[in-house]
């Protein structure tokens, strides 16, 4: 500090202008320039600041340097706000967004010129892409699936079959997936034939879950009554056409085929073997298979009943008769009882209802002229002996009379009530007269009452 100037020596200094000496300050003669006035301000880079002589320049000087602090300032502000402005919230340099989006323009240009090639590549070699990319495609679904898909198991099918089937019916994704999940299975599942319901793009874990549950399983349910006859076979499953697929006209001509059944060779038609009963009918089955199947039930209960194969036909022939004439179950026995008698004793079974069928007729209602014609070969009062074929498909009740009719003589019957069934079997034609005079009274009394 003691080499600073005080105030006085500040204001009583004279500043080095040459303009004022009129000579500029020269070198001494010894080759060094000469020192700069005592009072004045060395400057460290080799300039020296000029030296205020007056207050008003001190002031100015002064004032000059903040200018210049202040200018230095706001350039420096300045930079900051332009290197804001070029930089993100991380400081660091903004993103050359022009530049992608232009990569991306020509990207997309580049795939729609491409197009049909590149979706004909990757149809083609979807899989060794995917392989080669690390992009391999899961072999099974996930969930339970959506819609609704009816598969069928069929007896003596294996697990390898029910695979098959599942993958085919768009059920599963892939064998591999099913199978490899069935064969971890302890114990071992044994699936059970029929058809069950189940969704499209199941996982193999849902679908084997569903088919071992017995609920999944569908059945179309049909009842045929005892006595029904083919036609009304046919009917029946006609009306159900929209759930089996299978119209009345493709059973009527699978029945027309009745020699594809395996019938003996005296059956006129397949009358007579489609056994009555309450059935559950899978899915998918054609007409043949539907009615090949009451063929098979009918043949299942004649063996069972100790018929031999060889006498199906008598045997169905007379059950027939006997289901459509016999009025109710509990005359049954005596009703085949009357049909033996009259061919033991030579006599013509004389049966209303064989005569209508064979004249097309839906009753047991005839009339002199259809009694009469001998054409008919289902006439029994025309014609000696069984008519051709049976007349309807009897049920086990009159097969089973059939085989083991009641005892005795009885060699007429006729229905007496219509609304009861009751029937009066007698021994001689005087007593079968006035019988057949009471059903004419109850007939009377009933106008309208169908007796078939």
């Amino acid at each position: 500090m003691a080499d600073e100037p005080t105030w006085d020596e500040i204001f009583s200094s004279q500043p080095n202008n040459p303009s004022q000496s009129g000579t500029p300050s020269q070198p001494d003669g010894t080759g060094q320039p000469t020192q700069p006035p005592a009072s004045g301000r060395a400057d460290p880079f080799g300039t020296a600041e000029p030296i205020a002589t007056s207050r008003r320049q001190l002031r100015e000087q002064e004032s000059g340097r903040r200018w210049s602090d202040d200018s230095a300032q706001v350039a420096k502000e300045e930079s900051r706000r332009d290197r804001r402005s070029r930089s993100d919230d991380s400081g660091l340099p903004p993103r050359k967004k022009r530049r992608r989006l232009t990569w991306l323009w020509v990207l997309l240009v580049i795939v729609a010129l491409l197009g049909g090639g590149v979706t004909a590549v990757w149809l083609t070699f979807e899989t060794q892409i995917r392989h080669v990319l690390g992009w391999e495609e899961s072999n099974d679904y996930t969930g339970t699936g959506t819609g609704k898909v009816v598969i069928t198991i069929k007896n003596g099918q294996t697990g390898e079959d029910v695979a098959k089937t599942l993958v085919s019916a768009k059920v599963v994704k892939s064998f591999d997936a099913f199978y490899g999940l069935l064969l971890k299975q302890s114990p071992a599942v044994n699936f059970q034939p029929g058809s069950f319901a189940l969704k499209g793009q199941m996982s193999s874990k849902s679908a084997l879950a569903a088919l071992v549950d017995p609920k999944n399983k569908v059945f179309t349910q049909i009842v045929l009554p005892e006595g029904i006859t083919v036609r009304g076979v046919i009917d029946r499953l006609a009306k159900l056409s929209s759930s089996t697929g299978v119209t009345g006209d493709q059973l009527t001509a699978a029945a027309a085929d009745y020699k594809s059944f395996g019938l003996p060779d005296q059956a006129p038609s397949l009358e007579g073997y489609l056994f009555p009963a309450t059935y559950s009918l899978d899915p998918g089955l054609s007409a043949h298979d539907m009615l090949n199947v009451f063929v098979k039930e009918m043949f299942k209960r004649l063996d069972a009943a100790g018929v031999a194969p060889d006498d199906r036909h008598r045997v169905l022939t007379l059950a027939a008769l006997t289901q459509k004439e016999g009025g109710n179950s509990a005359d049954f026995l005596k009703v085949a009882r009357v049909w033996d008698n009259r061919i033991d004793n030579g006599m013509n079974l004389q049966s209303d209802a064989t005569v209508s069928y064979g004249a097309g007729g839906t009753t047991i209602s005839t009339t002199d002229a259809q009694r009469a014609d001998k054409s008919n070969p289902y006439n029994t009062y025309a014609n000696p002996g069984l008519p051709v074929g049976p007349i309807s498909n009897p049920g086990m009740d009159a097969i089973n009379a059939t085989l083991h009719p009641a005892d005795g003589p009885w060699i007429y019957f006729v229905l007496v009530n219509g609304e009861t069934g009751e029937t009066v079997f007698s021994t001689t034609l005087a007593e079968h007269n006035a019988a057949v005079k009471q059903w004419q009274a109850w007939l009377k009394a009933h106008p309208g009452f169908d007796a078939g």
